[in-house]
């Protein structure tokens, strides 16, 4: 069992809430990486304090409503960009879409978007991301776009712009700061700047030197209009695992509120090990919580019955591993369609697909397992929650590492592919 939560289940049994409360924070902090985690200082305190005074029914409670929290976290993306700029293509990528998708942003190279357009996450429900008339178009007004836009609504601001940024640009990050909202500067068709470079100068064409040259032209140009100490990134709408996506991923999760987080981790595509690694890390703090929870319930007698990780539960919990790192059935046919592979043969090599074959144990040893459960949630106390929290954690974790695993493999699978 994990030692954080062994130590939980000691500490409980022999009453000592203090140093109950002293392990948590230690073992949280521990838990959570220099992007951070889901619980703001606030809970902390409030969940140690607790601890401390052994309330483990308002534990449960306050762990409860966190993981609720994150779950159903609404978030609001304003995307903002001229006419060919990249900003639909920006959407569609964030949203794992392709531009031929029938809910997908439109693109073209004349101006698409005249009023804002709301695009919905297809796999997350609570995340928009909007599509917002560029700053050049006849009807921008500095004054009052913001306004107009309904302003209050997003979460942050992405500025897009494909070659220079303007002084609307300039000033309308100025007008998001002024009212103490976030924005950040993407600048998007790097890739298309490096292959004509290349094409035009192949003898002392060194991307490294183009990619500086690009990031310094634009940091002079918005400082030129008024922006000082400008934030930008570098992407590719076709390639977002290459130049400066992974940061723009860092910044926004490291600056988001703490119950956003969580949701914002997940809805990013898995293009990459440091992706898959990025989602498996903000899952496993919630494993870790469901699993301290699962503890504290467990300890009164009958609770888990009702509140238990059983089959239909784990069921539901594998489903939601795979459809986070985009190895649910749909994305599936999606990518055996790519690879011009039948879907059985990439299911057949993916450990995480039959869930119900993972599960099954009728040996002698399962079953008396599964009645001992049974029995000791009967009395509650120690035994019920050691059962209970090794179970949710466990169970939850395999599910997670063997999904994380999968989705490498199957990206390892894409990229050789794409090299063939």
């Amino acid at each position: 069992m994990d030692q954080s939560i062994a130590a939980f289940l000691k500490n409980v049994t022999e009453k000592n809430f203090q140093q109950l409360a002293v392990d948590f924070l230690l073992h949280y902090c521990t838990l959570t990486s220099k992007l951070g985690g889901t619980l703001s200082p606030e809970k902390l305190t409030s969940i140690q304090k607790a601890l401390q005074e052994g309330k483990l029914p308002e534990v449960v409670s306050q762990i409860q409503e966190i993981i609720t929290a994150a779950e159903n976290a609404v978030l609001e993306v304003a995307v903002i960009g001229e006419s060919g700029a990249g900003k639909s293509s920006f959407i569609n990528a964030l949203r794992g879409l392709s531009h031929e998708a029938e809910e997908a942003a439109k693109v073209g190279t004349v101006e698409t978007t005249m009023h804002k357009t709301p695009y919905q996450h297809p796999k997350y429900p609570n995340v928009t991301f909007w599509d917002l008339p560029g700053t050049g178009t006849p009807n921008f007004r500095p004054e009052t776009y913001l306004n107009k836009m309904g302003f209050d609504n997003y979460d942050f601001f992405i500025i897009i712009s494909s070659l220079r940024f303007s002084l609307n640009d300039a000033l309308l990050a100025q007008k998001i700061k002024d009212a103490g909202k976030k924005f950040y500067f993407v600048r998007t068709k790097v890739d298309s700047d490096l292959y004509n470079e290349e094409k035009t100068k192949p003898r002392t064409f060194k991307k490294e030197k183009v990619l500086q040259q690009i990031r310094d032209n634009c940091l002079a140009n918005l400082s030129d209009i008024g922006v000082p100490e400008p934030r930008i990134f570098l992407i590719s709408n076709f390639d977002l695992d290459s130049f400066d996506f992974p940061k723009l991923e860092e910044t926004l999760l490291r600056e988001l509120p703490w119950h956003k987080r969580h949701m914002f981790a997940l809805l990013l595509p898995s293009i990459s090990d440091a992706s898959i690694e990025l989602k498996r890390h903000f899952l496993r703090e919630k494993i870790w919580l469901e699993a301290l929870k699962s503890a504290a319930v467990s300890f009164i007698p009958c609770m888990t019955f009702m509140f238990g990780f059983d089959l239909p539960e784990q069921e539901r919990c594998m489903k939601e591993y795979r459809s986070y790192f985009g190895l649910d059935d749909k994305s599936i046919e999606e990518i055996a369609a790519k690879l011009g592979t039948p879907v059985q043969d990439i299911k057949g090599r993916l450990k995480c697909s039959d869930f119900w074959s993972l599960e099954k144990d009728d040996s002698v040893v399962g079953k008396a397992l599964r009645c001992a459960e049974s029995v000791s949630a009967v009395s509650g106390g120690l035994q019920s929650s050691v059962f209970q929290a090794s179970k949710v954690y466990f169970l939850r974790l395999s599910f997670l590492n063997m999904v994380a695993d999968d989705a490498k493999h199957l990206l390892n699978k894409l990229e050789t592919a794409n090299i063939a």
